[in-house]
């Protein structure tokens, strides 16, 4: 591809990502989904304006590194230690259900497959894409009705965080399966050995960086040198631990997110991601998903995938919820505010498809339960606390 079509291409892109994303805000729906409907537009699905080349898959790339990278600096490792034994038990069975729950359905339309086979892999696969939360749709909902602060706000949030960290170290066992050499055990130990190596690395780093931050504060070396750790984080975890690339971006990003100028480094970040990677790799998702070629098969897999994303969260997170003690509408609203998706979502896909796990047709099951799950999640909570406070006003 020369120079003069790539720059082509992403004036395409940027222009109808942002104009698309701009249309789903509107529409109060989730930024990214409207950059993934201009994929669709601009790719083969409709117009085939764009083809998804080896530039463009680069830059996804590192969209998606900047994207972990962003997370982990957003985690609140003070909130996660305080979290306490519910969340953490919460976080689990809202990994543990829905991963069963999505292996399940894939073995339900495609067969039942031997442990360690390929098909196993693949069925492992779709239940991990269900294991991602992303609350921010939910927590905007908690603020408007002033609940952030309360019991069942702090539950999610902190749910939600272990949830992410669980469930990376999830995606990166099944992603170690697809080798043919490695074997379970190989797998374990190898992702043990990445997160032990990071927590004693991560602990000089960020003694470093604090040094760093004291002599030269809010300066653009600090971010640099941020952004030069995720980058090296994610070469050395997928280079020689067979871990996934965004695994070591995001402990990258969790490495420092207790710098006082973790804030001043997401800011940095955020410039490159929203201004061009970031729309490079949600339209990719678009680029590389042709409707077209959908059967009956992959629609009725695809509103059962959605189906069975929703209902592995609030069974998983709800119902655990209710045994933990919460009353029965409190439960019901940890399982609704967990049972959002977003970019991590695509994100794990994504992974699926570069490993050759799975294939683009099943990024249209995943755009849909993004969507409907945004659409959703705040509709039902809004009418969960809507229907607490008429109760409250009937008994007084």
């Amino acid at each position: 591809m020369d120079t003069i079509q790539i720059l082509r291409d992403l004036v395409i892109i940027i222009v109808s990502a942002k104009l698309f994303g701009l249309i789903a805000r509107r529409l109060h729906a989730p930024q990214v989904a409207g950059e993934i409907i201009a994929g669709l537009i601009i790719g083969p699905t409709l117009f085939d304006l764009v083809e998804a080349g080896d530039f463009l898959s680069g830059m996804a790339e590192i969209g998606v590194i900047l994207l972990m990278f962003s997370a982990g600096l957003e985690t609140d490792i003070d909130k996660l230690k305080k979290s306490g034994v519910k969340a953490t038990i919460l976080a689990c069975t809202g990994v543990a259900v829905p991963l069963v729950f999505g292996a399940i359905l894939y073995m339900s339309f495609y067969g039942f497959a031997a442990p360690g086979s390929m098909e196993f892999i693949k069925a492992l696969f779709i239940g991990t894409i269900l294991t991602a939360t992303s609350v921010s749709i939910t927590v905007q909902v908690l603020k408007e009705l002033g609940k952030i602060s309360t019991d069942v706000g702090t539950t999610i949030m902190s749910a939600a965080i272990i949830d992410d960290v669980i469930g990376i170290v999830v995606l990166t066992a099944v992603l170690g399966l697809k080798d043919p050499s490695a074997n379970l055990i190989t797998v374990v130990i190898k992702t043990v050995a990445f997160f032990v190596l990071s927590f004693v690395v991560g602990i000089a780093i960020s003694k470093i960086m604090k040094k760093v931050e004291i002599k030269w504060p809010h300066t653009r070396r600090i971010p640099i040198l941020g952004l030069a750790l995720a980058f090296a984080m994610s070469y050395v975890a997928d280079k020689y631990f067979g871990v996934a690339d965004i695994t070591g971006a995001y402990v990258a990003g969790i490495i420092l997110s207790s710098l006082d100028n973790s804030e001043y480094i997401d800011r940095k970040m955020d410039i490159n991601s929203y201004m061009i990677f970031g729309p490079v790799f949600f339209a990719s998702v678009g680029l590389q998903t042709n409707l077209k070629t959908v059967d009956m098969t992959i629609l009725a897999f695809s509103a059962a995938f959605v189906i069975v994303g929703l209902l592995g969260k609030v069974v998983g997170c709800g119902l655990v919820a209710k045994l933990l003690k919460y009353n029965t509408s409190d439960a019901l609203k940890i399982g609704v505010g967990m049972m959002t998706r977003g970019e991590v979502a695509l994100i794990v896909a994504q992974r699926g498809l570069k490993a050759e796990i799975i294939d683009s047709r099943y990024f249209t099951a995943v755009i849909l339960l993004i969507i409907l799950s945004s659409i959703l999640t705040p509709i039902i909570l809004k009418a969960i606390y809507a229907s607490d406070e008429s109760k409250e006003k009937q008994l007084q």
